[in-house]
């Protein structure tokens, strides 16, 4: 999987992220975002995720969809969205499947303003009221634009963090369940350096399973091959839930992400040490460069050995934070 960063920027300051408010200088052009895609097809990769930031900040963002559908006849198999969802309008989210978008996941880390503004960095109760709302609006938008979460093309990210929204765990699973989408439960993770990160804040994908278990019987469906995400089945048919569990539960082993930040940086590991990444742009900005464009992606991706998450310790972490590369770059 390719997840190409669109933006730096984000509209919302969620505490586990973090972002700048500016972009970094010299962004990657259209025409050079689609020489990135066409490289990693050509290379294998059958799917691709537009991330930020905010991707919906970005005003290319249809047009990008559009550009990489010729892609398809040599392979691309998919192409999907993550975003806040604060910004997705009925007009966008048409467009955007017009264009040619597959799948959404949208984010919300509450169901509640005062949760909701505590996660997103908002003032107060009532800013996270009305992002609540847009959230919720927009997931009805994606629906009748024809993002069927009954086929998997509409998700709803939530990061759980202890103290801060762990008593939103059930209220969220009902939200999704009320509207048939799949909640991906997303452990806090340690990436970047700006979050203040703390072992004890991590909610184990164990406990957060336990919890929901207890409430509605969960039938396991196990992790896809290079799939993030273990999936379980509602006993009851209320739909289905996932866990991405990289801090209790690593999957380096099968790990297919290659990340691309928004001014051309290549990643091997969302938790890569800031200096380790290989700037396309030297490709990118000469003419006929797309055969050493891609043996460059070739290389980088055969000579990687990223292993944080199974690699670290509790002793390790408590004794030395590692420095990562910024969650808002890598498109998280």
């Amino acid at each position: 999987m390719l997840r190409l960063s669109l933006t730096a920027r984000c509209n919302l300051a969620c505490p586990y992220c973090l972002p700048d408010g500016q972009e970094p200088a010299d962004l990657l052009s259209l025409p050079q975002r689609l020489q990135v895609v066409a490289a990693a097809v050509e290379l294998g990769v059958r799917s691709l995720r537009l991330t930020g930031g905010e991707p919906l900040l970005h005003p290319e963002l249809e047009a990008l969809v559009k550009a990489v559908q010729p892609l398809r006849k040599r392979g691309l198999r998919e192409v999907a969205l993550t975003s806040n969802g604060t910004l997705l309008t009925a007009t966008r989210a048409r467009a955007l499947r017009q264009a040619g978008l597959d799948r959404i996941t949208l984010s919300l880390d509450g169901a509640d303003g005062p949760s909701v503004a505590r996660m997103a960095g908002l003032a107060d109760a009532n800013a996270g009221e009305r992002a609540l709302a847009s959230v919720l609006a927009a997931i009805d938008h994606a629906s009748e634009a024809g993002f069927d979460p009954a086929a998997g093309e509409l998700k709803l990210n939530a990061v759980i963090q202890r103290g801060l929204n762990d008593d939103q765990l059930l209220p969220l699973a009902e939200l999704t369940r009320e509207r048939g989408l799949e909640l991906r439960l997303i452990e806090y993770m340690d990436v970047g350096n700006r979050n203040g990160w703390r072992p004890e804040a991590v909610v184990p994908a164990a406990e957060l399973l336990q919890r929901i278990g207890d409430r509605w019987p969960l039938q396991p469906l196990g992790r896809a091959t290079g799939g993030t995400a273990r999936r379980w089945r509602y006993g009851d048919g209320g739909g289905l839930l996932a866990m991405v569990a990289s801090v209790s539960e690593p999957f380096c082993g099968d790990c297919n992400r290659l990340r691309v930040t928004a001014d051309g940086i290549a990643y091997t590991c969302l938790f890569a040490h800031p200096g380790s990444g290989i700037d396309l742009k030297p490709w990118l900005a000469a003419a006929g460069t797309q055969t050493h464009l891609t043996q460059g992606l070739a290389a980088l991706w055969q000579r990687r050995h990223d292993r944080y998450s199974e690699d670290r310790s509790q002793a390790q972490l408590e004794r030395e934070r590692p420095s990562h590369a910024e969650m808002a770059y890598l498109g998280g």
